[in-house]
């Protein structure tokens, strides 16, 4: 079974979604003896974002960048995403890791009803961190709603959102949202 760990936070060591990102790999591993995991840090390694000549292929480096990000998304039978709350969405290193797997033909095509996902069968957790609380599906998140989409976009339904919130409202919300999340994961 491979799972593709991807991290995006900028506070590294410091980062609550990374803690529940890395905390849902080592519950998976503890249940899959043969997993495989593939990790990507977008904070510290960030994909270029998309350019003009990177979309027309025009930058063979980069081309084979997208080829090599693609496939790591195809392949993966599990996908965790260790997504943190910027200033009402995402990172953007997190979103040109979307821009290279958001890709025609590859994982997704359009069709006369409409575009259908050839992403696969695979599950999805997202390690949700926010400064506040927000709740689901508040009128100011253009990050859990987004990756959903995305994710739904290329064909995977089965997505989970760990989340933890109010994580800079004081250190006792802190604690507990982490505490809260953690058993989330415990349960998976």
């Amino acid at each position: 079974m491979k799972v593709l760990h991807i991290d995006s936070s900028i506070l590294g060591d410091a980062s609550v979604s990374r803690q529940l990102s890395k905390a849902i790999v080592d519950q998976l591993q503890t249940k899959h003896a043969d997993l495989a995991v593939d990790y990507l840090d977008l904070a510290a390694q960030p994909i270029p974002h998309l350019t003009g000549a990177i979309l027309m292929g025009q930058d063979a480096e980069q081309t084979e960048l997208g080829e090599k990000i693609i496939q790591q998304y195809l392949d993966a039978d599990i996908v965790v995403v260790g997504a943190a709350m910027y200033n009402f969405g995402l990172t953007s290193t997190l979103k040109a890791w979307i821009d290279r797997i958001s890709v025609a033909g590859k994982t997704f095509k359009y069709t006369e009803n409409g575009p259908v996902g050839l992403a696969g069968e695979k599950k999805v957790y997202i390690a949700s961190s926010r400064g506040g609380v927000y709740g689901e599906n508040s009128p100011v998140d253009f990050q859990e709603g987004f990756l959903k989409t995305v994710f739904n976009f290329t064909g995977v339904n089965d997505v989970e959102i760990i989340r933890a919130e109010g994580v800079n409202m004081g250190p006792e919300l802190k604690d507990k949202a982490i505490s809260s999340a953690l058993t989330q994961v415990q349960a998976l």
